[in-house]
């Protein structure tokens, strides 16, 4: 059976790149930047942790 773990969302307004992470276990949370490369690497740092106790 599948059970979903993790929905992220990567969103570009303007000049500022938005990601929206939802778990259950970290619950909801937002990063920003103008750079996408910045916002990537704190999604994946994020959940790294946030699995490292899963």
């Amino acid at each position: 059976m599948e059970e979903p773990l993790v929905n992220v969302e990567f969103i570009k307004s303007s000049n500022r790149f938005i990601a929206r992470i939802q778990s259950e276990l970290g619950g909801m949370r937002e990063y920003s930047s103008s750079s996408f490369e910045e916002v990537l690497e704190q999604v994946v740092i994020d959940l790294q942790e946030e699995f490292e106790s899963y």
